[in-house]
């Protein structure tokens, strides 16, 4: 889907319905305006609504920065920055007005609130073709409820509806109960999925089908703890689909190549592209050529021990023999480095012996130099033709199958026990270990706890660390015993209620009764 959004028309469109329901906007001349009564006449005109809800996703404040990447990652053992950056939300002095994810906050509202609206359209609209109907309604469903997932996991309770508001009742609006909330999204899925494809063709990889829309029911019912749900709908994805892991863990993530970036182990990824709909995301897990590598001011030598001469005749610094050699092969290190493991899981002594993800997702030396700073190899980049710094191609993988087989081994252990659990994840670490180092003789607890690292090792750094602790209940234990460098220290400040985020300051300006329910403000009050 690398072409979804390149008409302007979209852009209005939306904008209009942000402020369509304002009365003295409604009074004005609307001959040659963009209308709910003048669009939505025809199948590419339903496409075309889809395709910017799409394109809201790939907004800084969500996929495209580290805009969920702070709330998902950031303050948890896995992801921290290589100097002293993003401290507020690393070492957990959030408040109203401080790192209070209004940002996000808002997008993910701007995907409610054109998802509702599209929806209101095209439902039950017979100018439609009944298959463009199904689909575009299909993808509205997924997208809404991939929203308030966000929503619901950073605030809890969050402002909900199902129509479109005026103005006034929008700003009056408090909120809902999450449970009621993730019920409805669930039945949306549940159509969600009796409307969408199987797959798609080359040209639309990158939209949701029915085996997405599985997934994020799964990952509703996951942390509601509603094990055999959960479990049905992984079994489903795991069983029917045509998704596969892939037999080399790296492969997973090679995104070399802009025109072959989707492979058959992702179910749903936010689909970049440079130029167009680019991606930043990347900048942060890139190193900078400033820091790196180690010892980076001393004098250079080469593999033979000669010393590495400037064509004047002067030696040149370990740094620029370093660059020099990454641009020979068209690299170089122009990225943050804001998002780089944390000490112990960048130390392979820290991994179980022979697990070859180590090497696909950790990095430590690069060319024969020792790096300064660890990277996640598995979302850096340094190619500089086909991905420059601010101007990325790389998706941002949302779900993929070795996730869906975590999560029916989890179920499966908190319905009955490991014994059925055992294959789920035996069959993610055969590609891990080789020879293959399968579970087995676990109690449940035993399972339970094992589970908490097979997680974090699979899936490091991918966006689903930090609930995933949250859900377990033992985000404060693990950040308190995790080690940071010495620009942060969490332990410090983290409080039972840091596991949600506090309704933004901004927020609460405009509409004073979303403290109605808890004047407390998720107890940041």
């Amino acid at each position: 889907m690398k072409n979804i959004l390149k008409n302007k028309i979209l852009l209005v469109l939306l904008g209009f319905f942000a402020i369509i329901s304002c009365d003295e906007y409604l009074e004005e001349e609307l001959r040659d305006a963009i209308t709910p009564e003048n669009f939505f006449n025809n199948d590419k005109e339903a496409e075309l609504a889809v395709n910017g809800i799409y394109t809201l996703y790939h907004n800084n404040n969500l996929y495209r920065q580290r805009g969920l990447d702070d709330y998902n990652l950031s303050g948890a053992d896995e992801v921290g920055p290589n100097r002293n950056v993003n401290g507020s939300i690393h070492n957990y002095l959030i408040a109203e007005g401080t790192a209070d994810g209004n940002g996000v906050w808002s997008q993910l509202y701007e995907v409610v609130n054109g998802t509702t609206e599209f929806l209101a359209n095209i439902d039950g609209n017979e100018k439609i073709s009944e298959a463009a109907r199904n689909q575009a309604v299909g993808e509205l469903l997924f997208l809404r409820a991939l929203a308030f997932f966000h929503l619901t996991n950073l605030w809890g309770d969050v402002p909900y509806f199902r129509e479109m508001l005026n103005p006034i009742e929008a700003g009056e609006l408090g909120r809902y109960d999450k449970d009621l909330i993730r019920t409805d999204m669930k039945e949306d899925l549940t159509r969600a999925i009796s409307l969408l494809p199987e797959s798609y063709s080359s040209a639309d990889l990158g939209r949701a089908t029915k085996w997405a829309a599985y997934a994020l029911k799964a990952k509703f019912h996951l942390f509601d703890k509603e094990w055999a749900l959960a479990k049905s709908d992984c079994d489903a994805i795991i069983n029917n689909s045509h998704h596969t892991l892939l037999d080399n863990f790296a492969d997973v993530f090679n995104q070399l190549d802009p025109t072959n970036s989707i492979n058959n182990e992702h179910i749903f990824i936010i689909d970049f592209k440079a130029d167009e709909l680019n991606t930043t995301r990347t900048d942060d897990y890139n190193p900078r050529i400033r820091d790196e590598p180690s010892n980076r001011n001393e004098n250079a030598f080469d593999e033979f021990g000669n010393p590495v001469l400037k064509s004047n005749g002067t030696q040149m610094k370990r740094w620029e023999y370093f660059q020099s050699l990454m641009l020979e092969q068209e690299e170089d290190m122009t990225g943050y480095g804001w998002a780089i493991p944390l000490p112990e899981i960048a130390d392979r002594d820290n991994w179980q012996d022979g697990d070859l993800r180590y090497d696909a997702t950790i990095v430590t030396e690069y060319l024969g130099f020792e790096l300064a700073f660890p990277y996640y190899r598995k979302n850096w980049n340094l190619d500089q033709v086909n991905s420059v710094r601010y101007n990325h191609h790389e998706n941002y993988i949302v779900f993929r199958l070795a996730d869906i087989y975590l999560m029916a081994a989890e179920a499966e252990n908190e319905l009955n026990g490991p014994a059925n659990a055992y294959p789920y994840v035996n069959k993610v670490r055969e590609r891990a270990f080789d020879p293959d180092q399968p579970w087995s003789g676990m109690s449940q607890s035993e399972f339970r706890e094992a589970m908490y690292s097979e997680r974090k090792f699979e899936l490091a750094a991918e966006g689903h660390r930090k609930m995933d602790l949250i859900r377990w209940g033992i985000l404060l234990d693990v950040v308190k015993n995790t080690e940071h460098r010495s620009w942060n220290n969490p332990a410090a400040n983290i409080q039972p209620y840091h596991v949600l985020l506090p309704v933004p300051q901004n927020q609460i300006l405009l509409n004073a009764n979303l403290l109605d329910s808890d004047p407390t403000n998720n107890g940041y009050r």
